[in-house]
């Protein structure tokens, strides 16, 4: 979850309209990734529980 806007990553889903394949597991997502809703660098993430 992003710790900025808490926009969730779905590993089932990606982030496919920012180069991330539907299945990517989240340590797969690259260090330069950004959320695609504020923008945020992948380090200001925080895993959840849901």
């Amino acid at each position: 979850m992003c710790l900025i806007c808490g926009w969730i990553y779905d590993e089932a889903a990606g982030d496919p309209e920012h180069g991330i394949a539907p299945g990517t597991k989240w340590a797969d997502v690259p260090m330069n990734w950004t959320c695609p809703e504020c923008g945020a660098r992948k380090e200001d993430f925080e895993m959840v529980q849901i």
